[in-house]
């Protein structure tokens, strides 16, 4: 166990290394810290804390950087997660307000993320398993020639193209009046058995068009929603290039891998909490050299996935940590009231 004073050179070294992006010497931390001990107390402190693996020195006569080991210790004795500023929460706010739909939704929290943290930002789209049927659209587009849309409760939306055979467009609009009569907020864990019941109470007339649009009906509502992940801010990595070396490549090739970027989110244990990966602790090689600040969000078993950021080691943890909660806070707070 470090003492309080070698625990406060480790915070200094850090968030000196973090600011500056440069090895951190000894007299500068005690005329910056105001360190009531003299620079030659401070290096013999620096040396136990190389010893014992948690600074290291990149080469004869620098100063100390922080380690993975060192990171985590850091990240560890935060204590908790700082607010964000007011600016902050008024640029997630600005960015976020007036979303149309899921994909809008996403979309603006991937751009808002990357743009507060200066990162890679992470976002999954939300396992929507208790979504229920808000409209049905069945259009005509030309004789025989159908396009079959479904709204769910969350704003996605769903369209499959259709065979209409000889149906006009009275007998379109009839059945789409009837399905929407039919299966409006319907559960998707209810919706095939209610199309089945239609399916068989249609007058005769309609029974051609119903047999080529109700199946089409059927695998449109029951699919299940694969999730995604959608990625934002990747130019952001250009700014740390120096630092990823010959890992650049590799980092971007794990960042356009969906089964990837799940796995790594999918580590994140359950809304709410802010989950750090620093460096080696990432199960994926390539990501490494990286750190990860994710955390779940959601309302819930029906709407629950995963946010986070990717960027060095070398990262503002405390800021990152702030943002990546606070967004998820939000986009949950958004998901209950939509």
């Amino acid at each position: 166990m470090l003492d309080d004073r070698k625990l406060a050179i480790l915070r200094a070294i850090v968030t000196d290394y973090v600011s500056m992006q440069e090895p951190v010497g000894s007299r500068a931390l005690v005329e910056r810290y105001r360190l009531d001990v003299s620079p030659a107390t401070v290096r013999n402190d620096m040396a136990v804390l190389e010893e014992e693996g948690y600074i290291a020195q990149p080469h004869t006569s620098a100063g100390r950087i922080p380690t993975d080991k060192g990171y985590r210790l850091f990240v560890d004795r935060l204590g908790q997660v700082k607010p964000l500023s007011v600016a902050e929460r008024r640029a997630i706010e600005t960015f976020m307000v007036g979303a149309l739909d899921v994909d809008d939704l996403i979309a603006r929290t991937v751009r808002t993320l990357a743009q507060i943290t200066r990162q890679v930002a992470i976002v999954q789209y939300p396992m929507l398993t208790g979504a229920s049927v808000r409209h049905i659209e069945l259009v005509r587009l030309s004789p025989g020639r159908g396009l079959l849309i479904v709204v769910n409760s969350t704003g996605q939306v769903d369209q499959h193209p259709v065979d209409l055979g000889e149906a006009d467009e009275a007998q379109v609009a009839d059945l789409r009046g009837r399905l929407n009569a039919a299966l409006l907020d319907s559960p998707a864990s209810t919706i095939a058995a209610r199309i089945a019941r239609l399916g068989g109470q249609l007058p005769p007339y309609l029974n051609d068009l119903a047999g080529r649009v109700l199946p089409a009906l059927t695998e449109l509502s029951t699919q299940p929603h694969t999730t995604r992940v959608v990625v934002g801010g990747v130019p952001n990595l250009t700014r740390f290039a120096d630092e990823f070396e010959t890992a650049v490549r590799p980092v971007l090739e794990a960042l356009e891998e969906q089964v990837v970027l799940l796995k790594l989110l999918g580590e994140v244990a359950s809304a709410g909490d802010v989950v750090v990966r620093i460096g080696q602790e990432n199960s994926y090689e390539p990501l490494r050299s990286t750190s990860v600040v994710a955390s779940g969000y959601g309302i819930g078993a029906d709407q629950r996935a995963n946010l986070g950021v990717v960027g060095p080691t070398r990262m503002d943890y405390p800021s990152t940590m702030a943002a990546v909660r606070a967004v998820a806070r939000y986009l949950s707070r958004y998901l209950e009231q939509g």
